[in-house]
C-alpha cells in the first residue's frame, strides 16, 4: 500500500484536529459516509448531495403509490386517467434510474456498521473513484487515531450527534480548500472502498480480503488524518503488521446525467 513507500515519516494532506478524547464508532461512520458523498457529489458522479436524492427518491414513491391508488377509483375520466398512466410510466422511470444507486449506498452504510460493530478500532480506510482499485483516478485515504470506544466490539448506536455534525462540516471544508473535486472527469466512474482491518474480520456477504492491495508507485492519493485531543503518535499508534486489507463488495456506480454547460 502507499504507507512506508521507504519513508517512515507520512504526509498529510489534510490534518483534521477535533477536541474529542475519542470519536467512537459512531463519529467514525458519519465522516466516512459524508466524505462518501462528498466524493461522489465533487467528482459530478451524483447530480445533487446524497440528502437531497434520498429525499427525491422518497417523494418519488410516494407520488407513485397516490398515482396508483387514483387510477383505480372508478369515477377517473378518460383524459385524466391517460395523464395518470402517463405520469406514472414517468415516475416509474425515475425510480428506476435512482434504485440502484440507492440500494447500494444503504448497502454500504450497513456493511460499514457492522464492520465497526466487529472491529471498532479500525484506523485507516481508504476510498478510490475509478474502473478498478488498481487503477485510481482519484483516492482519499482517512486515517483515525484515538476513536474506539472498545476494542472488543462496538455496541453503540449510530445516532449522529452535533459534535459529529461540526466535525463533518469541518472536514469538507477542509478537502474543498485542499482542492478536492476540483478536477472532474467525465462520464460514470465506481467508488471502491477497503479498510485496513484484523484479519479476523469476518463480514463475507459485506468484504472481502485483498491481502496484496497496492496502488500504483506513480499515484498519489489524498491523505486525511483525523487527531483527537489525546493524539500521540510515539503512544498511541498500535503495530499494524496484522492488519489486512478488506474491500467492501457494494461498488457504488455513478450516475449518468446531464452536466450544465459552463459559459
Amino acid at each position: 500500500m502507499a504507507e512506508g513507500e521507504g519513508t517512515t515519516e507520512e504526509n498529510y494532506d489534510v490534518d483534521i484536529a477535533t477536541t474529542a478524547s475519542s470519536l467512537g464508532g459512531s463519529g467514525v461512520f458519519h465522516i466516512i459516509n459524508d466524505i462518501v458523498g462528498f466524493v461522489l457529489y465533487m467528482h459530478q458522479q451524483i447530480p445533487s448531495v446524497i440528502q437531497d436524492m434520498s429525499l427525491e427518491f422518497d417523494g418519488l414513491q410516494t407520488e407513485l403509490t397516490d398515482l396508483e391508488a387514483n387510477l383505480t377509483q372508478p369515477q377517473v375520466k378518460p383524459l385524466v386517467r391517460r395523464k395518470l398512466v402517463s405520469r406514472k410510466r414517468e415516475v416509474k422511470n425515475e425510480i428506476k434510474k435512482l434504485e440502484k444507486l440507492m440500494k447500494t449506498i444503504s448497502s454500504l452504510r450497513s456493511a460499514l456498521q457492522l464492520m465497526i460493530r466487529e472491529a471498532p478500532d479500525i484506523q485507516k480506510v481508504v476510498l478510490i473513484l475509478g474502473g478498478s482499485p488498481l487503477r485510481p483516478q482519484k483516492a482519499y485515504e482517512l486515517l483515525f487515531t484515538q476513536h474506539s470506544d472498545s476494542l472488543l466490539g462496538y455496541e453503540g448506536d449510530f445516532a449522529k450527534s452535533k459534535a459529529a455534525e461540526a466535525l463533518s462540516k469541518k472536514t469538507i471544508r477542509a478537502l474543498i480548500s485542499a482542492g478536492a473535486g476540483s478536477t472532474s472527469y467525465p462520464g460514470p466512474m465506481r467508488l471502491f472502498i477497503l479498510v485496513h482491518a484484523p484479519p479476523t474480520l469476518n463480514l463475507p456477504q459485506h468484504f472481502l480480503p485483498k491481502r496484496d492491495f497496492r496502488y500504483n508507485r506513480k499515484f498519489v492519493p489524498s491523505k486525511l488524518r483525523f487527531k483527537c485531543r489525546t493524539q500521540d503518535n510515539a503512544t498511541n499508534s498500535p503495530p499494524t503488521n496484522d492488519l489486512i486489507w478488506f474491500q467492501c463488495r457494494h461498488v457504488i456506480k455513478g450516475l449518468a446525467f446531464h452536466q450544465p454547460v459552463e459559459e
